[in-house]
């Protein structure tokens, strides 16, 4: 979009804060970049400029404005929708591969030379993997620096810097203030390895489904909801964390991270963000499902269902294995049972959080017979937990979208439902469609859709590329307690057992 200045003019002058983080505008004059909707009086156009991320801004020598934060927006929906190799790169720089292991790295990782992901970043991005990386350091320094004490020098190593003279600089080239000004300007609440903040969002955002979801099927030990949050453990590159999100009715959640290595603040910030779909377009998809004549009645019901998604391809993908053709309950209760046995011991002094999810190389050497389980689906979860240990299938951010499912439908017992379930909420990936969910079929019959999987494929072709999020609202139509805000806690599977999603 930053390409035509004619629709960026317009966006800038209107303050349309739902193209935050499509583009960025500079402003040649005062050598600020802003947010479209910047609250102060619009530059005239001919002072303006349009970058496509904050790293492309601060490589050409824009500084970020102090009054509406730039870096800070929601990410672009692009890089959540595509599976390109742009995308990926962007994920995988979001999860902090450059920070761990270098641009040679992420490009390993890609399958690419490290010139053709430089030249492909540039192109789209307006900047190189190292400058994006550049710029994720320099926000995860502001976050620390105004929410915590810590001292600068622990500031710039868990934000990911090299060195202090490099973060110094970093943050008065980025922000136009030393640390020391950064840090009068923000309200210190922090203590060591705790981080509170807010993760904002692209509005309308629809909490009722996405958290009742997340806290429904949580894992004892791994997921609760407690006193109008959803708590879960983090397995982290240095360490492990315990997150709070709670939804505040406002444009943000409100986040609590308890890090056992801050620096890793960066990864769990957008693995939270992921988890809760934070980084989606709800304009976008919300007028192509509302073209429809069927779903456009719940599309004005609740707008902006998100997807509710993962932290961990791999937790997810086992925990779907484990759920194939039982009860929300029963999913639960088995992996409750693998995190007790296997999941490395966490210590939550503010809640009733225990492990962490086993890994899959923790599981590698499982008994089969500690699986209670039938035979030939114990022998479907062996596999697919063989496949993550191996590397044979990723799940991570930087995952082949089309390469993942085709690896995974060649493992024994994976079916369609497993692979497009496993498609929607690992690998994030919006026009995944399990046509063959039970939830999917009773919203069919309700909503009087095609009955036959093949049939409502067919009709289903309408919503692309958003079938993710037309599952959603399928599932919705029902009474399942899926689609509700939770009412009390949930730290433990409840008494009666729900019916399966699947079929």
């Amino acid at each position: 979009m930053h390409e035509n200045a004619e629709h960026c003019v317009r966006a800038v002058q209107s303050k349309d804060a739902r193209f935050d983080g499509w583009f960025f505008t500079a402003v040649l004059t005062t050598k600020i970049y802003c947010r479209p909707s910047c609250p102060v009086v619009p530059p005239k156009p001919q002072n303006m400029v349009f970058y496509p991320s904050a790293a492309a801004a601060q490589q050409a020598g824009f500084r970020a404005c102090k009054r509406c934060r730039p870096d800070a927006t929601p990410g672009s929906p692009e890089w959540n929708v595509r599976a390109s190799l742009a995308a990926r790169a962007m994920r995988l720089i979001k999860d902090g591969i450059v920070d761990r292991e270098g641009v040679p790295g992420l490009a390993a990782r890609l399958g690419y030379s490290t010139r053709q992901v430089e030249r492909q970043l540039q192109a789209e991005v307006g900047a190189g993997p190292a400058a994006l990386a550049r710029a994720q350091r320099a926000q995860a320094a502001r976050l620390l620096i105004e929410t915590s004490t810590l001292p600068m020098a622990e500031v710039a190593f868990a934000s990911g810097f090299a060195s202090i003279r490099t973060f110094n600089d970093t943050v008065q080239s980025v922000f136009g203030m030393t640390p020391s000004e950064l840090r009068r300007r923000g309200r210190p609440s922090a203590t060591a390895g705790a981080v509170a903040l807010r993760l904002p969002f692209r509005s309308p955002l629809c909490p009722d489904s996405l958290f009742g979801h997340l806290a429904v099927t949580g894992v004892p030990g791994v997921e609760e909801w407690r006193a109008g949050a959803y708590r879960r453990t983090l397995r982290l590159p240095h360490g492990h964390g315990i997150v709070e999100l709670r939804p505040t009715g406002a444009s943000y959640i409100q986040c609590t991270l308890h890090l056992s290595d801050l620096r890793d603040l960066t990864i769990a910030i957008n693995r939270c963000r992921r988890l809760l779909d934070l980084d989606a377009d709800p304009v976008a998809y919300g007028e192509a499902l509302h073209d429809d004549d069927v779903l456009a009645p719940l599309v004005r019901k609740s707008p902006g269902r998100r997807i509710p998604q993962t932290v961990d391809g791999a937790e997810f993908a086992i925990r779907a294995m484990l759920g194939q053709q039982v009860s929300t309950a029963a999913a639960r209760t088995h992996a409750a049972r693998l995190v007790r046995a296997h999941g490395d011991p966490v210590v939550d002094e503010t809640g009733g959080l225990t492990h962490l999810f086993p890994s899959p190389a923790a599981l590698s050497a499982l008994d089969p017979a500690a699986l209670a389980l039938p035979r030939k689906r114990r022998d479907a979860v062996l596999a697919v937990v063989d496949a993550l240990a191996s590397g044979r299938l990723d799940l991570g951010a930087g995952s082949d979208w089309q390469e993942a499912r085709a690896r995974l439908g060649a493992l024994p017992g994976v079916g369609p439902w497993t692979v497009e379930t496993i498609a929607l909420r690992a690998l994030g990936d919006p026009d995944a469609f399990p046509v063959t969910d039970l939830g999917v079929k009773l919203a069919a019959a309700a909503l009087e859709l095609p009955g036959t999987p093949a049939a409502l494929l067919r009709r289903a072709r309408v919503w692309q590329p958003w079938r993710g999020y037309a599952v959603q609202y399928l599932w919705a139509t029902g009474d399942h307690p899926i689609n509700e805000m939770p009412a009390g806690d949930i730290t433990s599977p409840p008494p009666s057992a729900h019916r399966a999603r699947n079929a």
